[in-house]
């Protein structure tokens, strides 16, 4: 059955091996992206998200199955919530309404093994709060303080999203849709983002040393694509509120084989 999915952050990475991979099984894919898509859209701006909404919703002609919402930056600055956080949520919340016409709606979005390092708690709880200037101005302090301390915006922007998508899954919105909704959690992933880091022996030392993937290594955009596909097909009618690790076993070698005591949200 062909579906049609929005796909942000279609233009590199892994949300262009998903589009790829989505129009290569026969499906319509609608890319969002700052460039090189069919929606061009800054997802970090109330007014790029709105527009993001407005054209998706145009060119979808009310048929929209799935929503894939991978953009996201790792800058050690506020504008990684914008776009990790208040972006995929405002896209999703935006969308919801075209979506839930579907036989079979879904949605998934991108977190991040990061997830679970040390992140802020004070920039967690103000992005959950719904604040975006709130989190804004606490992401903002974290920067100035200098870039380890400006880098736990991206972290903590993945935690907040993964606990969101926790909360959202199960709401009247979503569940009560019939739209499983849940994030996938990637180790280190071969694309632009990475690149940098990746091409000097101490950089992927360090990498390696934070997210050690003892099965098969670092992993191709493809890899995660292949279980974003399944999570939005109509195969998955069950599965929500989830963050998939998706890294190798980072988050097993991590955090080891008892992740459930003392768990209270």
């Amino acid at each position: 059955m062909t579906r049609t999915t929005v796909v942000t952050g279609s233009a590199s990475g892994i949300g262009k091996a998903t589009a790829d991979l989505l129009r290569e099984r026969g499906h319509r894919v609608i890319g969002v992206d700052l460039r090189d898509a069919d929606v061009t859209a800054d997802l970090s701006t109330a007014d790029g998200r709105a527009s993001a909404v407005r054209e998706v919703t145009a060119l979808a002609d009310g048929s929209l199955d799935s929503i894939v919402a991978a953009a996201g930056i790792s800058a050690p600055k506020p504008l990684t919530v914008s776009v990790n956080f208040f972006g995929v949520v405002a896209l999703l919340d935006g969308l919801q309404p075209v979506l839930a016409r579907s036989d079979a709606p879904r949605a998934a979005v991108v977190s991040s093994m990061a997830s679970i390092q040390p992140n802020s708690p004070e920039l967690v709880e103000a992005i959950l709060s719904g604040d975006e200037d709130h989190a804004l101005r606490v992401g903002q302090e974290l920067a100035d303080k200098g870039p380890q301390s400006g880098y736990l915006n991206y972290p903590s922007s993945k935690r907040a999203l993964s606990r969101w998508v926790r909360r959202a899954a199960i709401s009247d919105q979503w569940a009560g849709a019939g739209i499983p909704l849940n994030a996938v959690a990637p180790g280190t992933v071969l694309s632009p983002m990475t690149a940098e880091l990746l091409s000097t022996p101490e950089g992927r030392q360090m990498v390696d040393a934070n997210v050690p993937m003892p099965l098969n290594g670092h992993s191709e955009p493809v890899v995660i694509a292949r279980l974003l596909a399944w999570l939005t097909s109509d195969e998955n009618s069950h599965v929500t509120g989830q963050t998939i690790y998706i890294d190798g076993g980072a988050d097993a070698s991590l955090r080891g084989d008892d992740i459930w005591s003392g768990l209270t949200s």
